[in-house]
């Protein structure tokens, strides 16, 4: 069900696409987090390009591997991807934001969209829902895998802790969670709203298999998830990331957390990227009110 690994230089072109996408997607729908969105787009683009066994044309098969997008309010760029991987058209997200339209600011319920596993967005639910998704492999002897994408400030939910101690204790070695540690969470530095650091250090206390990377780099998230491959433990990578990564004037700013961004801010963004102006199509197109 997985195609061919891709080049990191491949995926770089299409995190870059993705990352347009989403900051096009808020400026014409006025939905915020951007900043979340852009901090583990690298993390998404390489699971589904690389990793992950799935069929868009049978995404119910019951061996897929399942992948989880714990921090709901990321679904933005989830909704890209897999549109781009052709779980659905990207004609599809020209609906996004207006009244009726599945796709909303967190993930839906996977009965109404392709691709999707779980609801989320109330936070500290995907890792148990994941654990529960990885036992059952066990049960009904199936040889999928479970990947989940953390927030860094979701892990003030005692549900998350609760969760990796029964893990380890089952020895669930097809589950695998990545921390988008992107150091801000809505109000604040996510070391000072709870004292999170030193955060692979905890996994480790709780039995899990841990790495920390630049959660922003293919080649070091690659290599830390081979190097787990083998281990019979649930595995963590703490994955460093930046908030607002690839736009210079919105990394490590909180302020894109809610923030959404001009038109003109649009374009800067896809000069950055490198994104052609025929790929920009704002003309013509008045963003969403939500007044």
């Amino acid at each position: 069900m997985k195609s061919e690994t891709l080049s990191i230089s491949q995926l770089e072109a299409i995190a870059r696409l993705i990352r347009f996408r989403a900051i096009r997607n808020s400026h014409l729908t006025g939905t915020p987090h951007l900043g979340s969105c852009l901090s583990c787009t690298d993390l998404l683009v390489w699971l589904y390009w690389n990793i992950l066994r799935l069929d868009p044309q049978n995404p119910k098969a019951s061996d897929r591997d399942r992948f989880i997008l714990s921090k709901g309010h990321a679904a933005p760029v989830l909704f890209q991807v897999l549109a781009q991987k052709g779980f659905y058209g990207l004609d599809a997200l020209d609906s996004y934001g207006q009244g009726g339209s599945v796709f909303g600011e967190h993930p839906p319920s996977p009965d109404h969209l392709a691709g999707i596993e779980a609801a989320t967005g109330s936070l500290g639910h995907g890792l148990p829902i994941g654990l529960g998704m990885a036992l059952a492999s066990r049960i009904m002897h199936k040889p999928y895998r479970v990947f989940a994408v953390l927030g860094d400030g979701e892990c003030n939910e005692g549900s998350v802790w609760e969760a990796a101690l029964m893990a380890s204790a089952q020895k669930v070695s097809n589950l695998t969670v990545f921390v988008d540690y992107n150091k801000w969470q809505a109000t604040g530095r996510s070391d000072e709203v709870l004292g999170l650091a030193p955060l692979a250090e905890k996994w480790k206390a709780f039995g899990w298999a841990c790495m920390e990377v630049d959660g922003n780099s293919f080649q070091e998230i690659e290599s830390a998830y081979n190097s787990l491959a083998t281990d019979d433990r649930p595995k963590a990578i703490i994955a460093h990331t930046v908030k607002g990564k690839g736009i210079p004037f919105m990394e490590d700013d909180n302020n894109w957390h809610y923030r959404i961004p001009s038109a003109d801010e649009v374009r800067q963004s896809a000069e950055i990227l490198g994104i052609s102006s025929d790929q920009i199509q704002l003309d013509g197109r008045k963003p969403i009110s939500h007044g």
